[in-house]
């Protein structure tokens, strides 16, 4: 495992860390002892990284990597994020008292006394103009409650708007074979400020282990039934927002590009990995096979550039089109 500075903060995180919501929520059936062990797995891969939420089976998913921790005496930096619990979800909701709740809640939930990293969770546009917002996560700072903070971003307009505000560590955000355009000017941007970047949804919501087919079935409680067309939240986070049947042909010519002995979910991994500007991608594990499989991304060589250019030909014919001005 290799690793990388985690934006301005002192921490050198995993680049291939662990994504907490399949273990949370919203991700079909979970079984408490394979997601302890799947963590385990990628404590043992050299993860220290591991991204949760409060919502991810509100505050599951924390208590699970509470436990973790207990039993583990390694390092393992958490971040967590705050604000999709609002009910409506506005951008009035992102005031200092609720904030000030979430992060209670999450501090009872990892049984810390301090939260490394806390997230705004996918906020309404408007919050990235409303300074107010950052201040009172400054002073939460200056409580001690939390270490640092970031955001948790659908667009990239809104990244570049967050990182104008200087307490902003990390921006995570949707990057992979499917969703090229952070890549630009946020990448750029954020170099030059020394933000963090967190890669979600590395793996296209597993259409890019390329297992899926045309006949794959989904629980209902996972979103890749439930949200095909954004109907519970941004569309954006179930399959990347490119259609089932799309992306399907689009995964069997990256397929081609997989060098022997390699995994396509590896594979995936490893094209970001490609980019300097990204800290870490940080795929979900349900299951420690999936995890070892996730981590042995890291220790692969470099991609050819035959396959980078590849997979931006493919990216600027068949996805672009779709996905490219909406995020």
């Amino acid at each position: 495992m290799k690793y990388r500075s985690l934006g301005r903060t002192p921490w050198k995180v995993s680049e291939i860390s662990f994504g907490a919501w399949a273990i949370g929520s919203a991700w079909g059936p979970v079984d408490d002892s394979e997601s302890l062990a799947a963590l385990h797995k990628a404590i043992d891969g050299g993860v220290n990284f591991i991204d949760t939420a409060d919502v991810y089976g509100m505050g599951h998913s924390e208590r699970l990597i509470a436990q973790l921790k207990r039993e583990r005496k390694d390092e393992i930096v958490v971040a967590t994020k705050a604000g999709r619990r609002l009910s409506p979800h506005t951008a009035a909701g992102y005031n200092q008292q609720n904030l000030t709740g979430f992060v209670e809640d999450s501090l009872k939930n990892l049984a810390t006394d301090s939260l490394d990293l806390v997230q705004l969770h996918c906020p309404p546009t408007d919050v990235y103009y409303q300074p107010e917002v950052f201040g009172a996560l400054d002073r939460l700072v200056e409580a001690g409650k939390i270490r640092y903070y970031g955001v948790s971003v659908e667009r990239v307009e809104e990244a570049l708007k967050a990182i104008e505000f200087p307490g902003v560590q990390t921006v995570q955000i949707v990057f992979n074979c499917f969703r090229l355009r952070p890549a630009a000017l946020f990448f750029e941007q954020a170099l030059k400020k020394h933000v963090g970047i967190l890669a979600r949804v590395p793996l296209a919501s597993g259409m890019l282990t390329g297992k899926m087919t045309h006949h794959s079935q989904f629980a209902a409680d996972d979103h890749r039934n439930f949200n095909r067309h954004g109907e519970s939240f941004d569309v954006g986070e179930t399959f990347s927002g490119v259609d089932y049947e799309t992306a399907l042909r689009a995964v069997e010519e990256i397929r081609r590009q997989v060098p022997a002995g390699v995994t396509m979910a590896q594979f995936a991994l490893r094209w970001i990995l490609m980019f300097d500007a990204v800290t870490c991608a940080i795929p979900g594990a349900k299951r420690p096979s999936q995890a070892a499989d996730n981590c042995a991304a890291s220790d692969l060589p470099p991609l050819s550039a035959a396959a980078m250019a590849a997979i931006e030909t493919l990216y600027n014919v068949k996805i672009r089109p779709l996905v490219h001005q909406r995020w």
